[in-house]
């Protein structure tokens, strides 16, 4: 009785421990130089941008005007770096102002860290990639959201009220863009997908395992949905790199 009751305590013990998976995600307030970095790679991208229709958010004023233009003419230059720089220092940065979107994700992380932990203990026939810890650096700048698979980083667009892209709950997002984390190596490079079909194979892989817990998140009626028949049901997940194995080679 003493051993079963010994093994029970530890079964207990273990359990809560791995269910209390507040640190697999950080979330991140950007300083005024790391935010002049990424609104500075924005603004070089910014014809691709405008030309693929995407609603880029920047700060206002003749300079961002300016840069805009040189962008586009390719005549950047790093002085052009350095006022941007002290332009977001003195007149535009305010840490105050990511405060609401960072509490809104800080009150998901139960919820995100759960869904984390799911992934975790699927047993795919591929290897999804897993990070001990993500790192969720919020932006009011840019496109939108991004993924960085080689350092385990998200990086996603909040306003100074708190509202997010495409979704109010900002945990559909992440638990998004940290599955494009996933299958980036195994899947995604392996078979050297197109975009249209990678956001496909996302999206469903995030309905199929998570609906239940967001029941307002949307596969995205665009792209290339040749995975639909393929991919029903939760378990259909495990031979995903056979079916998108199949599905490429397809003409």
């Amino acid at each position: 009785m003493r051993i079963k009751i010994s093994i029970l305590t530890l079964l207990i013990f273990l359990t809560s421990c791995y269910g209390s998976s507040q640190n697999r995600v950080i979330v991140n307030i950007p300083t005024a130089e790391s935010e002049s970095e990424y609104i500075w790679r924005t603004i070089q991208d910014i014809k691709f941008f405008e030309e693929q229709n995407y609603q880029v958010s920047l700060p206002e004023g003749s300079l961002i005007s300016d840069l805009k233009i040189k962008s586009k003419l390719g005549k950047l230059a790093n002085e052009d770096y350095e006022r941007l720089k002290a332009f977001v220092r003195d007149s535009v940065y305010n840490k105050a102002d990511y405060q609401k979107g960072y509490q809104k994700i800080e009150d998901e992380l139960e919820l995100i860290n759960r869904m984390i932990d799911e992934i975790s203990q699927s047993n795919f026939k591929w290897n999804f990639k897993k990070f001990s810890t993500y790192q969720v650096n919020l932006t009011l700048y840019g496109p939108g959201g991004s993924y960085n698979p080689d350092e385990g980083s998200v990086l996603i667009f909040t306003t100074t009220n708190g509202r997010f892209k495409n979704y109010d709950n900002p945990a559909n997002t992440i638990i998004h863009e940290i599955t494009h984390i996933g299958v980036e190596e195994a899947i995604i490079n392996k078979y050297k997908v197109p975009h249209a079909l990678k956001e496909r194979i996302v999206d469903t892989f995030v309905f199929l395992n998570f609906n239940e817990y967001l029941p307002d998140y949307r596969v995205q009626d665009m792209g290339d949905k040749r995975t639909d028949q393929y991919l029903k049901t939760k378990e259909d997940l495990k031979d995903l790199d056979n079916f998108v194995k199949l599905i490429t080679k397809q003409k």
